[in-house]
């Protein structure tokens, strides 16, 4: 798990280089001193506290309920393990970012990573310090790993990582693949299959009338199949002019980052409904 771990945080680094070498990741309208402060807990939060905290906490709450069955599905092959992973932690998942754009309380602990107006790497775990402590799917993830799948969610996390990652990114992998014509099929399978820069962009588009922008669609993380099977993809090959929620009222970084601890008597964040900021 420790070697997963330090694979997806230096996958993580090698894209940030590839952006500073491309001058997306500095650009100056969007290194203001209080988006770099939230990302760097919001960050730190996900690879060092909340969600191992959460996995852990999971695999023990499993050894409770049911006590002897620890690495009792160990003998699965690889492949029907990571597909358990598949529908318990990202199909999850994907249920869980969508009532997160549907429920206004989910949407206070949610609204941070949509609250920048740009997109790129540093946006990829920029979340609420809270927002993973109730995430259904890493409870799962927690009962998977003790039934036996830690070996399996060692390939499995670092896989979505690298496509959650690759999906934020300001370098967009996919955007040369799209021109060249003998891999159009090739493409049509891929972008259905997993998250790329272009469908997930569009679910942190601005502007709906752009044509592009997707807000209340393409929740998927790692497989776009998810948005496929339940009718929220949206697949257009192309990139929003501009990034953020349109009328949303302003709120702290403090609001944003620690609701509900901070922000409750001002009531600007909780009046921010999910619904209507997608409007």
């Amino acid at each position: 798990m420790t070697d997963s771990a330090a694979a997806i945080i230096i996958a993580w680094f090698l894209v940030i280089i590839l952006e500073l070498v491309a001058g997306r990741f500095l650009e100056k309208e969007n290194t203001k001193f209080r988006d770099v402060v939230i990302e760097v807990f919001s960050t730190a939060n996900v690879f060092f506290l909340s969600v191992p905290l959460v996995i852990l906490a999971g695999a023990s709450l499993a050894s409770v309920l049911f006590p002897g069955n620890a690495g009792a599905l160990a003998n699965l092959p690889f492949w029907a393990m990571f597909a358990l992973f598949m529908i318990g932690d990202d199909m999850m998942q994907y249920w869980w970012h969508r009532a997160s754009h549907s429920f206004p309380m989910l949407y206070n602990l949610h609204r941070v990573h949509h609250d920048a107006d740009y997109l790129n790497v540093r946006i990829t775990y920029r979340n609420g310090l809270f927002y993973y402590l109730p995430m259904p799917s890493l409870w799962v993830t927690g009962l998977l790993v003790y039934l036996g799948g830690g070996e399996v969610y060692a390939v499995y996390a670092v896989a979505k990582s690298i496509v959650i990652i690759g999906a934020h990114s300001s370098v967009h992998w996919d955007e040369p693949l799209y021109k060249i014509k003998w891999l159009h099929p090739l493409m049509w399978v891929v972008e259905r299959t997993i998250s790329t820069p272009a469908t997930h962009s569009a679910h942190h588009g601005r502007h709906k009338a752009d044509g592009v922008t997707h807000y209340k669609g393409n929740f998927s993380n790692f497989f776009f199949l998810w948005d496929m099977l339940f009718g929220t993809a949206k697949i257009t090959r192309r990139y929003p002019d501009a990034y953020g929620v349109e009328n949303l009222n302003d709120v702290t970084g403090a609001q944003l980052l620690l609701w509900p601890l901070v922000g409750r008597k001002q009531g600007s964040v909780e009046r921010a409904s999910a619904p209507k900021a997608a409007e």
